[in-house]
């Protein structure tokens, strides 16, 4: 990641059985080689039926869109010649975890020896937006003063509202599966960049991990480069809505960057109630409110997502990533995955068909829209 709020995009997808609609137990093997032969970006994840791509970190938004495009079109493409299909959601709706097999890999196979059933369990997919932090400007400070709009990157992002075949009452249901790792999150508020230091070293000193990427706070500052690690938001199954989420990151890191008195003075309570918001973000989507520490009242998501965009309207300008940024509104009007999952969920079995029928229904419209097949827009 290089600096100066370049910008990386890095999308986790589920493969599935394209007849079966369920995750894929067989056949990845091949696939996922052949994907990798072909495209250098992706890569496997900790369980058999996912993978993972990134952009190259850019300035203009613009490429990242067309990269994405192009490689959820093409491997979309191999994997429905090969009897599977591609599906971009925050979890899957008719995967049941016990399942699904891990990848087989020595590195990986350590990771889940410490976890246990909890490594187990994560069958969940995320979008990771990393973006570039200029000399001089601290990462941990960064990373203490985003918390407070954490939530509203959450609750664009919405595309979990399954888990285990069954609907679970929440538009963001991978986040709570995702709370049962180890170091998960929000990250505590760290009072310098040598506190931060501190405990990674003694975390990975005294043997209890041994990598620095798993530290999996909701964000981080990247173990590879000096980037800033967004990880709270659900792999997003609209590309407009991965780019609108990845646009507002952007804009925000650039203004706590050259605005270092915002949000300087946080407190416990500050992070608790950033908690409380990541939880009504979970349960309601952009449909509920935010607790407001300065006016100790809620407001509506809508309220809290236009006041940001006005926040970071010089920013989107100075970046060249307005168009991006004004995805957001669109998600508001129109709704998120999760919405959208929903509403598909309940037509179908208002005309009568069971559950498992209807999640298919699901899994068959979150198919089409990650690999390109509908409409963007509707």
């Amino acid at each position: 990641m290089r600096a100066d709020f370049d910008v990386c995009l890095e999308e986790e997808v589920f493969i599935n059985d394209a007849g079966k609609r369920d995750a894929a137990r067989a056949r990845t093997r091949d696939f996922l080689a052949a994907c990798r032969s072909a495209h250098p970006q992706v890569r496997t994840e900790l369980m058999e039926p996912q993978l993972v791509w990134a952009t190259e970190p850019v300035s203009d938004l613009g490429d990242a869109r067309r990269t994405l495009a192009s490689l959820r079109r093409e491997i979309g493409a191999r994997a429905a010649a090969r009897g599977l299909a591609l599906m971009a959601s925050g979890t899957h709706p008719l995967a049941l975890w016990s399942r699904v097999r891990p990848r087989e890999q020595a590195a990986r196979g350590r990771v889940l020896r410490d976890l246990q059933m909890v490594g187990s369990r994560t069958i969940v997919c995320g979008l990771s937006v990393g973006v570039g932090v200029p000399d001089g400007v601290s990462r941990v400070d960064l990373m203490n003063r985003m918390q407070p709009y954490l939530a509203l990157l959450l609750a664009l992002s919405t595309s979990s509202p399954f888990w285990q075949a069954q609907r679970t009452g929440l538009l963001g249901y991978r986040l709570a599966a995702s709370r049962e790792l180890p170091r998960s999150g929000l990250p505590p508020l760290f009072r310098d960049d040598s506190d931060y230091a501190r405990y990674l070293d003694m975390v990975v000193g005294s043997g209890a991990i041994d990598d620095p990427r798993h530290v999996w706070w909701v964000i981080c500052p990247s173990p590879s480069g000096p980037g800033l690690d967004l990880r709270i938001a659900d792999s997003c199954t609209r590309l407009d809505d991965a780019l609108a989420v990845a646009a507002l990151y952007r804009c925000l890191v650039r203004r706590l960057a050259h605005d270092p008195a915002l949000h300087r003075d946080l407190t416990g309570a500050s992070q608790a109630i950033a908690a409380e918001n990541c939880w009504r973000a979970q349960r309601y989507g952009i449909h509920g409110s935010f607790v407001c520490e300065a006016t100790r009242a809620a407001r509506p998501v809508a309220t809290v997502l236009a006041e940001t965009l006005a926040l970071v309207a010089e920013d989107a300008r100075a970046l060249g990533c307005e168009a991006e940024l004004d995805l957001a509104r669109w998600i508001i009007a129109r709704g998120t995955s999760a919405d959208r999952q929903l509403a598909l969920f309940t037509e179908a079995q208002g005309r009568g068909l069971p559950p498992r029928e209807a999640l298919a229904e699901v899994v068959d419209w979150l198919t089409a829209e990650t690999v390109g097949a509908n409409p963007t827009r509707h």
